[in-house]
This record gives C-alpha cells, structure tokens and sequence, in this order.
C-alpha cells in the first residue's frame, strides 16, 4: 500500500497476543506501521517447525500479518486455520506451513515474511527481530538457568535476566532503517521477558533503538503474569526494561484508569495473576511522562487492551504537532 510523506512512521516492538492485539487497531488510522516482532517462541507449532527445518518461529509473525492484514476474511481466517484431525499436521497452523514452505522456496525467512506479506495485503511492514534461530535463556534469582523460552513461565520463580543465543545475533538493515527513522517507538504490551525483551537484546536492534530520535513509549501490561512478572508494578515492568537495555531509554509510559471488575480480578487469581499496580509517583521519579487513560475491555472472562481505544489513543499522541523529538541522550 502506498503510503503518504505525511504520514506518522510508527514502528512497534513486542511479540505474542498483545502486539496482534494493539496493531488491529492501529491499522485502521493513517499511519506507516513496521512491526519488530520477536523470534524467541519455541513452543507448539513454532516450536516444531523451528526445530524439524532449522527455521526462525513464524508464529508471532503470522499472527501479526493477520492482524494487518487486509485481504478478504476467508483468506485471513484460512491463513490462522490450525488443524485438528491429522496426526501429522495437529497443531499446526496453514500460515505456519505457508511461511516454512516460502522460506524453504527462497532460502530465506524475511524473504518469505515480505513474499506472505503480499499476499496478505499487509498494511504495514512486518521484520522479524533476526533472521536466523535464537535461543531465549533466562538466570532465575537462584543462579539457575533456563533454556527455551516456553520453559521459562514454568519454573514460577523469579527472573534476573533474560539473554539470547547466540549473543552476537544480528537483525536485518531494514530494522535499523525503521527504527531510525521513526517518529515514535512503541514498546509492549506483551510478556515482559518472553515477547518484549527478546527483541531488545538484539545488540544491532538496542543500537538503533537508542540512537533514535523518535520518543519511545511503553504500553505497560494490565496483568502480572506468573513465572514472569509475579507482584511486579508498573514501575517494575520499566526498571527490567532499564536493567536488560542499560539506560533509562523511554520517554513515557500507558497505563490504564479503569478498576478491573472484582469476579474478573478474582479469576485471575487463580491463575496467579493480579491487576499490575500503577505507581504512578515512582514513574515520574524515574523521568517517565505518565499517561492514564480507558483502554481496556472485558473480553468474557479476560482483561485485554481495547484495540480501538490504544490506536486512538496512540494515534493522536503520534499526531499532536507538540510532541518534540526525544530529549535523551546516551553516553
């Protein structure tokens, strides 16, 4: 799709269902979006995909493409079809195939994410945080390490870092064009350790990142979630991202206004989870602008960003003729 000079350069870093989640609405306003989606995914279909051909997991970037995607629905709904009822294909899904055989064809994973992309009629640009495997470990608070990022929710115990195999990874040019290029950078919402922070421990990604000039902004989580960010606050979530990138790199913070209904919150619960404390005093301490606004929704029994709400949301904070480049500098 040919894209106006006037249009905003958008570009948004993150992975798993709250990335797909905020660029559905994103793709509705006039804006030049590129998507840096993480490749650390190691479990379910991906994971055997990864593991069988020696390829980067396409999950995450095939639920991206769909969600930006603007072809006709039975094409979109065809391409996230998972099959159920063969022993050889349960599990997996068609756009999973899709990609692994266009990767196959070209010899190359961004060549096949930009050939589906036609395909797709993606609205947007959608790159994966590198083009070859990587491996997501974490050290636990213990010393202990974990291989695999699907394996590191499991252990419910906190983590002290998250890092990549190999370390030297490195992504593609056009990453580092996008990045340098933006006017604003997005940041989340997604797991904190497993869909964000993968992307960010791409040295040539981190670079890029923070010699932009664009303000970068993160999208803080509504939960906590268990084996991940168990009692973590907002505040928490943004000093991770401080300690893995090492400088305080974002000029403002999203967090949402509205209380979560109580026989939500008490369902989570179960599951360990609980609505992520705004501190907002704290944030400020550490030179974060603080906005707070409406932008989730009960969607049955969970709590999720409201596509429209954040794209507008985010839309009109791109837009505002105010908004100065970041005032950031790094040594």
């Amino acid at each position: 799709m040919e894209k106006s000079l006037q249009q905003k350069r958008v570009v948004i870093i993150g992975g798993g269902t709250g990335l797909s989640t905020l660029l559905r609405g994103l793709k509705t306003f006039p804006l030049d979006l590129t998507a840096i989606v993480t490749v650390a995914d190691d479990g379910g279909s991906s994971g055997r995909l990864r593991d069988d051909l020696d390829i980067p997991p396409p999950g995450d970037i095939r639920n991206v493409m769909a969600a930006l995607s603007d072809a006709e629905p039975l094409v979109a709904e065809m391409f996230q079809y998972r099959f159920k009822h063969s022993l050889d294909l349960e599990g997996h899904s068609l756009g999973n195939l899709m990609l692994a055989a266009l990767t196959d064809l070209t010899g190359d994973f961004s060549h096949a994410v930009r050939e589906m992309s036609r395909v797709l009629n993606v609205n947007g640009t959608v790159l994966p945080a590198a083009n070859q495997l990587v491996t997501l470990n974490a050290e636990l608070e213990d010393g202990t390490i974990i291989k695999g990022e699907s394996k590191i929710p499991a252990y419910l115990q906190p983590i002290k870092r998250v890092f990549l195999e190999p370390a030297g990874v490195k992504t593609l040019p056009d990453t580092i064009q996008a990045i340098q290029s933006a006017d604003v950078i997005v940041i989340g919402p997604g797991s904190l350790y497993t869909s964000i922070l993968p992307n960010l421990l791409v040295k040539d990604i981190k670079k890029a990142l923070l010699e932009a000039k664009a303000r970068k902004i993160y999208i803080c989580n509504l939960m906590t979630q268990a084996g991940e960010t168990y009692g973590y606050t907002a505040s928490d979530h943004v000093k991770a991202l401080y300690d893995h990138v090492g400088v305080n790199f974002l000029d403002a913070i999203l967090i949402d206004k509205v209380q979560m209904p109580q026989g939500v919150a008490e369902r989570y619960k179960k599951e360990k989870a609980w609505p992520v404390e705004y501190d907002e005093e704290r944030l400020r301490n550490m030179g974060l602008e603080v906005y707070r606004h409406d932008i989730a929704n009960i969607f049955g029994e969970a709590v999720r960003h409201e596509p429209m709400k954040v794209a507008k949301w985010l839309f009109e904070y791109t837009s505002s003729e105010t908004k100065e480049p970041s005032q950031r500098r790094y040594s």
